[in-house]
């Protein structure tokens, strides 16, 4: 939701600042007052083209900001997050520096981005209806996209996707067998022999750093030998076959701690014959483990089988290494490799068995998805095409073509895409007797902006039914109420309110019967400025009383008393 719109030097508008309503929001004001410029602001922060020829005059640069809410618009947080952006108490600050002279500058939250960025936030937040903004929803993937939010597949195109993508990945594997058949030959030549030569080998995790370590024990044995023995004939004489009836420093220190016990004196000493039996024992410990050791110096591997083996392994690490478990890895992996690079008419017959099984399930998923396409289209172009009636656009029609390409039973890959099998087309009739044109090729401005109403209306009123929510999206319609009046002017203030049940409107009209329907009333409005800056447009909130005054000029070009009387009956009436 637009929390609030700054403007500064763009075009007439020399500073301005608008807080819309959550709800509905006029803006007003006689033709040519500038308020184009308040739809010029919102495109640039929306990340639109820049125009440096609208930067006010005498003034270096414009400058527009737009605060959002954000707190419930997953897919608007998302898309920044995704740029690398987390909103800030719920908010994020879009801005458009634009220069009289030069390149314009983006920024979100403060920080410089490119304008693309701008662009992909903006359009999960704001989206704007006016004679050149509709043509959006003219291309068929935009029409897709609007289909299936109506009709809440979420569930049917995720299968779809997984089983779509799981078919293309498939279809990439076939297409490699069989571009690159020669060289995946060689290759395949190479990964085989490879393997052969490892597993004949066959390297062990860890193996190279145990054998070098038992070379290094060969190399240095009669050093090893010597210390040990030195150490043990110190320690324990018994264990080198020297004096048994000589003491051990174990037994040593076990008759000191005996002595120390005798003493029956408190004092220091029970704790000091402790201590010396926590020594003893790890001396006993050492002894034994330097036993050990002196018996492994006598049963070591032949060096030369030990050096050869490590020989071996050195090879390998230098071909695929550069450690061996790098090797090991590579192994693993070529052997995965090899699967797909095994060109073999059987290989390739099996690749193509299991690619048709995948084709089938994925065609089943798109058809699944396209009956709930089909459901939902009938649905919303008859809602629409009612919707249509009430809003001085008797007779028009929306008509939503859904064309299954696997009706056709042809069995061919064209038959599905990324979004199913399916050709989805808005056809528009504006009035009776008129062609059955594809959407934005058969309305004028003021008609196509009534029919996005139309679709936005309705769709909004499908997620509220279906107990879903809406996100908080703002939109802004510009030229809805082209040649409209009377009784339909009333209507169609009713349907924008009525859609800001559910979101953001903000409406730039010339009908007081559509801006009598609004929570909240901006007025533009032009004025000569000081100095040679010319025209100066001046933007301000209306209420109360002022409100009544605008609306009766909005009736009658004055201010009469028969025209304020009637704005005040016409602000009553405007209620839901």
């Amino acid at each position: 939701m637009l929390e609030e719109l700054e403007i500064r030097n763009l075009g007439p508008i020399r500073s301005a600042l608008i807080a819309p309503a959550g709800g509905m929001t006029a803006i007003t004001g006689e033709t040519g007052a500038g308020k184009s410029m308040l739809l010029s602001a919102i495109r640039l922060i929306s990340g639109g083209p820049s125009d440096g020829g609208r930067v006010s005059v005498g003034a270096k640069e414009a400058w527009a900001q737009g605060v959002f809410e954000v707190g419930e618009s997953v897919a608007a947080v998302a898309a920044a997050r995704e740029a690398g952006f987390e909103p800030e108490d719920g908010e994020l600050f879009l801005s458009r520096k634009v220069p009289a002279s030069g390149r314009s500058r983006s920024m979100l939250s403060g920080r410089s981005v490119p304008r693309s960025v701008l662009g992909s936030v903006a359009s999960e937040l704001v989206t704007i209806h006016g004679q050149a903004d509709q043509l959006r929803i003219a291309s068929p993937s935009r029409q897709r996209e609007f289909l299936d939010r109506y009709a809440g597949d979420d569930e049917a195109m995720a299968a779809y996707n997984k089983a779509w993508e799981t078919l293309r990945a498939m279809d990439e594997r076939l297409e490699r067998l069989s571009s690159q058949e020669s060289s995946m030959r060689q290759q395949a030549d190479y990964l085989r022999e490879s393997i052969e030569r490892i597993n004949r080998i066959d390297p062990q995790p860890g193996e190279s750093e145990e054998l070098h370590a038992r070379r290094d024990r060969i190399e240095n044995a009669a050093e090893i030998a010597q210390g040990a023995a030195m150490a043990l004939a110190a320690l324990d004489a018994s264990q080198v076959g020297g004096d048994v009836d000589t003491a051990s420093a174990a037994d040593l220190i076990d008759r000191a701690a005996q002595a120390l016990r005798s003493i029956h004196v408190e004092g220091v000493f029970s704790d000091l014959a402790d201590r010396l039996d926590s020594i003893g024992t790890d001396l006993s410990d050492v002894v034994f483990t330097l036993s050990g050791e002196v018996d492994n110096e006598n049963s070591m591997d032949d060096l030369d089988s030990i050096n050869g083996r490590i020989h071996e392994l050195d090879e390998l690490t230098r071909r695929w290494g550069p450690t061996l478990a790098d090797v090991i890895a590579w192994r693993d992996k070529a052997v995965f490799d090899l699967e797909d690079l095994d060109a073999s008419p059987e290989k390739v017959e099996q690749l193509q068995t299991e690619r048709g099984r995948l084709f089938r399930k994925a065609l089943k998923a798109a058809q699944a998805l396209s009956k709930l396409r089909a459901a939902a289209a009938g649905n919303l172009a008859g809602k629409v095409t009612k919707e249509l009636s009430s809003l001085a656009m008797g007779g028009a029609r929306l008509e939503i073509s859904v064309k299954s390409r696997a009706d056709d039973g042809s069995g061919s890959a064209d038959v599905l895409d990324a979004n199913g099998c399916d050709d989805i087309e808005f056809l528009f009739t504006p009035f009776p007797g008129s062609p059955q044109l594809p959407m934005g090729k058969s309305a004028s401005g003021g008609e196509l902006s009534r029919l996005m109403l139309a679709l936005e209306l309705v769709a909004a009123e499908r997620h509220v039914v279906a107990g879903g929510t809406v996100p908080p999206m703002t939109f802004i319609f510009d030229e809805v109420d082209a040649g409209v009046g009377g009784k339909a002017a009333v209507e169609l203030g009713a349907r924008l309110a009525r859609l800001a049940q559910s979101a953001q409107v903000i409406v730039v009209t010339h009908l007081p019967q559509v801006a009598s329907w609004a929570d909240q009333q901006y007025v533009v409005s032009k004025g000569a400025s000081e100095g040679e800056n010319g025209v100066v447009t001046t933007i301000r909130q209306v209420s109360g009383g002022e409100r009544v005054h605008e609306i009766a000029r909005m009736l009658s070009g004055s201010e009469s008393e028969t025209s304020l009387e009637h704005a005040e009956e016409l602000l009553k009436a405007s209620v839901l």
